[in-house]
């Protein structure tokens, strides 16, 4: 399997677009033209899911959740320099951010910016040994002072990363927001493929771009209450162990390029774990597993609870360095994630039922 020309473009375009938590319109906008040709109805909630459906039959509710937002910051104050200081949207390690070329999104386009601290020759011995903290950092764009700075950004203006990505070797790419542009791609791109060629699917399918999963798992939460399925899987990105310093004892060996993570645990249904790794069997799709003993810190987690209960599944994409401007991931990983749930979407009928068997 290889990605498609226009997936693969797709892929990049979203990757280049901003979408921190609650300023996702813009990726949004990314995913509705890409996906509207191929299907039955698009549609945005308020909350700003966007909601790719297949055409209606008397199949159970399917829901595909992949979060388009990413982590970012905001402008939060504008000193009399001209320097801007920010909030941050999502979990971040200040170390990470120290020295980076920065974007600021103002109503009237990208403002370039780059963020940084007091240099090391004018730290104390003191301030040497010290984590930077956030309050130790700025935003620089080159402005005068106050007024001039104000002319092009204000409060609450949302911040990314420099959003370019890399090719490494092999079919590896590497750059910020990899978490989750991928996970959103690849439940976009399972929707196109299990509609392709006019496909006539025995279920209602609903794949989301779900929004504010940084912050809370807000869009899979909303989303679930409009759509109230029966059956949902999350697509996230995991942590790949493939490189130095992570523990594989704690975290499970997770390679990129290994295919997709087939989540075992109590957040998954597991049914739905089980029909998922026969279809990868059967159609000799590559696959990883992965255990997680809690409830899940992705959308899988409010997916489970929604209303009176759904069968829920995760898919997670092998990610190295999550949550930095150095992202790297597989796309042969993110190709055969979206093959399997296409699979999954194209099996999947009135007939079948995933409550638990108690007579084992």
């Amino acid at each position: 399997m290889t990605i498609h020309d226009s997936a693969r473009q797709f892929l990049m375009t979203a990757l280049a677009t901003p979408s921190p938590s609650g300023y996702e319109e813009r990726v949004q906008a990314v995913v509705r033209d890409y996906i509207s040709p191929h299907a039955a109805q698009t549609r945005t909630d308020v909350h700003g899911n966007l909601m790719a459906i297949s055409p209606a039959c008397d199949g159970p509710r399917l829901m595909y959740a992949g979060h388009c937002d990413q982590i970012g910051m905001l402008v939060s104050y504008i000193d009399e320099l001209g320097f801007v200081y920010a909030n941050t949207i999502g979990g971040w390690d200040p170390q990470q951010l120290v020295g980076q070329a920065m974007t600021i999104w103002s109503d009237d386009g990208p403002v370039n910016a780059v963020i940084s601290r007091k240099p090391i020759h004018l730290l104390s011995p003191e301030e040497r040994k010290d984590v930077v903290k956030l309050e130790q950092l700025w935003l620089d764009i080159g402005a005068e002072d106050q007024a001039a700075a104000q002319k092009v950004v204000r409060v609450g203006d949302c911040i990314t990363l420099d959003l370019r990505h890399r090719p490494l070797l092999g079919d590896r790419i590497s750059g910020p927001a990899m978490d989750n542009t991928t996970g959103m791609w690849t439940v976009v791109e399972a929707f196109r493929r299990a509609v392709a060629d006019d496909n006539t699917l025995g279920c209602n399918l609903f794949s989301v771009s779900t929004v504010a999963e940084e912050i809370g798992l807000r869009g899979a939460k909303t989303a679930a209450g409009s759509i109230n399925p029966d059956v949902a899987i999350a697509v996230d990105v995991t942590h790949a162990s493939d490189c130095p310093t992570i523990d594989k004892t704690q975290q499970g060996d997770i390679r990129l390029g290994g295919g997709p993570v087939i989540v075992r645990g109590p957040n998954m249904n597991p049914l739905v774990v089980r029909r998922l790794m026969e279809l990868a069997e059967e159609y000799k799709i590559p696959y990883q597993m992965s255990a997680v003993g809690r409830a899940t810190p992705n959308d899988a987690n409010v997916l489970q609870v929604h209303g009176g209960g759904v069968a829920t599944g995760l898919v997670a994409l092998p990610n190295r360095y999550m949550h930095s401007a150095v992202e790297t991931i597989s796309t042969s990983d993110i190709d055969h994630a979206a093959e399997l749930l296409s699979l999954f979407a194209r099996h999947l009928t009135a007939s079948d039922d995933f409550t638990p068997r108690l007579d084992r």
